[in-house]
């Protein structure tokens, strides 16, 4: 028969009293105590590196390497052809044209983003600059060459100002670290503005004078392509309506492009001066090698401000260093030789890394964040003002009084931005509106 007595249910388990258990052991982890402190990010060159990665500034460096190439391989390609006159003019026509088209490029990197913009840039560079080899080496009129000169300018990708653009973006509000990105930066100018113009007497003297050209447009085709795609490119920064009422320009961003403009002009002058001495001595060859010391004690004294930045108000670094370069300028009044005039040049070039670093990291701080880029190319055609105004200037004096006129206008100039940064450049001027 089956069996039909109830199946009995298992008793569910026991819950264990938790107040009857053994406390657990306790760990490390679990004894009470401080939080420990957040890591500091790095600073220096490793903070540098940290922000964009190693390529970043190597696409950089040799996207603008082409801004120190053109001008003196457009005067090296011309000179050879048509005569010193010609290349005067088609060289200043250059310049002309960057200085105007800068604060252009900039605003439309702020407006569409840089990546659009700075290819479109690129490809027109390199376009041009090739029309403007086989404009010269074809014998095409003067007004055809010049115009193509202005063309090249105009359309010059500004990749130095765009740098600094990303550099600021990356490292956020940490003022130590922009103060390393901007530094070594500026370094990287500096440094290119060593190699590029040693590198087109080279390629002119032992392959063919418009082959400073050709390099240029290859290097800002590929390298300043490179530079535009890279991740860090930041697109639009705001919407046009709202960008159209931000204002661009405010007192602090007027005496920075003065300031700029000032410095551009004393570079002028004492590379006119040094290159008036190197003819009276019939050396001009020498010329480039003693322009370069300036190049390369600014290079270091870059360098050492990207390793050890500190924490130095940028307003007062600002004075200071034009202060130290006035002084340091005097020197160039009493030079009577090649090696004087290294030595005087090198001393100048102490104070100059310094001065651009705090002017740059002074427009981050004046400029509007939706025109950023427009603010950094703004003060960037001062310093290229500077130097054609002040080469009209000095070329004349001292094809009439000598080598000295020339430097005369350098002292002048530094004397001037010294004065008005003492006078105006007070800690308030440059405070964000």
């Amino acid at each position: 028969m089956p069996d039909h007595t109830p199946s009995r249910t298992p008793d569910p388990p026991r819950t264990p009293d938790p107040s009857r258990l053994p406390d657990p052991p306790r760990t490390p982890a679990q004894t009470p105590g401080p939080a420990p402190a957040p890591t500091p990010a790095p600073s220096g060159f490793r903070g540098v590196f940290a922000l964009g990665g190693p390529a970043l500034p190597v696409f950089a460096f040799l996207a603008r390497l082409p801004a120190a190439l053109c001008p003196i391989g457009t005067l090296l390609l011309v000179n050879q052809r048509d005569g010193i006159g010609d290349a005067g003019t088609v060289a200043a026509a250059l310049w002309l044209g960057q200085a105007l088209g800068g604060p252009v490029i900039g605003r439309l990197a702020d407006r569409r983003g840089h990546r659009p913009v700075l290819l479109t840039a690129c490809a027109a560079n390199a376009a041009v600059l090739t029309a403007l080899v086989v404009a010269v080496l074809g014998g095409l009129p003067l007004a055809a060459r010049t115009g193509l000169a202005v063309a090249a300018g105009l359309t010059v990708p500004q990749v130095g100002p765009l740098a600094r653009v990303r550099w600021a973006r990356l490292a956020g509000g940490n003022k130590a670290l922009l103060g390393s990105a901007l530094s070594f930066d500026t370094t990287l100018d500096e440094v290119g503005f060593v190699v590029g113009p040693a590198l087109a007497g080279i390629l002119a003297m032992t392959v063919h004078p418009a082959s400073a050209l050709v390099l240029a447009a290859v290097l800002i085709l590929a390298f300043g392509t490179l530079f535009a795609v890279h991740p860090t490119a930041p697109g639009p920064v705001a919407a046009a309506a709202g960008r159209s009422r931000v204002r661009l320009w405010s007192p602090g961003l007027v005496l920075l492009f003065a300031l700029a403009s000032l410095q551009g002009a004393a570079w002028s002058g004492a590379n006119t001066g040094v290159n008036a001495l190197a003819a009276a001595l019939g050396r001009p060859g020498t010329a480039g090698l003693v322009w370069a010391a300036m190049a390369v004690t600014s290079s270091l004294a870059g360098l050492a401000t990207v390793a050890r930045p500190g924490a130095a108000d940028l307003t007062g670094r600002l004075r200071r260093s034009i202060g130290i370069q006035a002084v340091l300028t005097l020197p160039l009044l009493a030079v009577s030789g090649p090696a004087g005039a290294a030595l005087a040049v090198a001393g100048i070039g102490l104070a100059v890394a310094p001065h651009l670093i705090a002017l740059f990291g002074l427009v981050e701080r004046v400029g509007p964040a939706e025109r950023m880029g427009e603010a950094m190319t703004v003060v960037g055609s001062g310093l290229i003002v500077g130097q054609a105004l002040a080469a009209a200037v000095a070329g004349p004096l001292a094809a009439a009084y000598g080598y000295r006129a020339a430097f005369a206008v350098s002292c002048a100039a530094v004397t001037v931005s010294a004065a008005l940064a003492l006078a105006t450049a007070g800690r308030d001027r440059f405070n964000p509106a």
